[in-house]
């Protein structure tokens, strides 16, 4: 049996209370990430959760023990990662802490469970794992329209389907905001973050500031999504097995493939998350 302990992420980067959203935000920024867990400064307790969500929904507030998400899921490094993927299936998150004794001593997404399906050679059809809406977009539409679709689907990546319905391509969020021209310190004075000696991530101020847009309205660039989208991208057949789903996503390091029917048209997008509910089901 393999054991939480044996894929979880040891030694994750954190924040800590008592701190600050500008604390966490250059964190973000600095690692290129999305949310991090919340210790308590004195003892190393698990205290919450904080995501970019979380902090700009509150916009305003200063203070990380008002912004962070005191709810969070938890696992024991002991745990089979058959329990973690039934987890990540019922409660529809994208990361577990692992807690042994009330310390955090790990962290585990999808990802970390994708070289287990890999490895379990498991062929169940890559069809039978799909549980998310296909949401497709055209290749002319502008970014913000394509931005727009992607917050109010709840999904982060669409399909590009020309006018004959053939898949063309494929545009994440990420895609749009590492294409959008940013002044950095323009941005980091904008999220009230000052200069100082840590090194910065780029990629992780596009991060961030996906979010910043929904409150500050940086403009986009006005170009279709043609121009941003991923040409001929990676696919999988609806017959195709799950762990074949899994090696594809972890050597390629991609969260999402497109799937096509015996007709080769697009059928559905299957997510790491949804991958990995394999797992849960043996």
């Amino acid at each position: 049996m393999t054991t939480v302990n044996e894929v979880m992420t040891t030694n994750p980067i954190v924040a800590e209370v008592p701190g600050t959203r500008n604390e966490v935000l250059k964190i973000m920024i600095k690692h290129n990430l999305t949310g991090l867990p919340v210790v308590r400064r004195n003892d190393g307790a698990l205290a919450g959760m904080i995501s970019r969500v979380d902090i700009f929904k509150k916009p305003e507030e200063e203070q990380l023990a008002m912004i962070m998400n005191r709810c969070v899921s938890v696992i024991g490094p002991d745990a089979s990662v058959e329990e973690a993927a039934a987890m990540f299936m019922d409660q529809n998150v994208r990361h577990l802490q692992v807690v042994e004794e009330g310390h955090l001593v790990g962290i585990l997404t999808p990802t970390n469970l994708l070289e287990e399906v890999e490895r379990r050679d498991i062929k169940t059809p890559v069809e039978d794992m799909i549980r998310q809406t296909c949401v497709p977009i055209y290749p002319e539409s502008p970014l913000a329209v394509a931005l727009t679709t992607i917050k109010v689907s709840g999904v982060f990546a669409l399909p590009v389907l020309d006018d004959t319905g053939r898949l063309v391509g494929i545009i994440t969020d990420r895609d749009i905001f590492n294409k959008t021209n940013i002044d950095g310190n323009l941005a980091m004075a904008e999220l009230g973050i000052g200069h100082d000696e840590d090194e910065w991530s780029w990629d992780g101020l596009h991060t961030v500031m996906k979010l910043w847009y929904e409150v500050s309205k940086i403009e986009l660039p006005k170009v279709p999504v043609r121009d941003i989208m991923i040409r001929e991208p990676v696919t999988l057949f609806k017959r195709s097995s799950v762990s074949e789903a899994a090696r594809i996503m972890r050597k390629r390091d991609f969260g999402q493939l497109p799937v096509r029917d015996s007709k080769d048209k697009l059928l559905a997008m299957v997510y790491d998350s949804d991958v990995i509910t394999v797992l849960a089901r043996k």
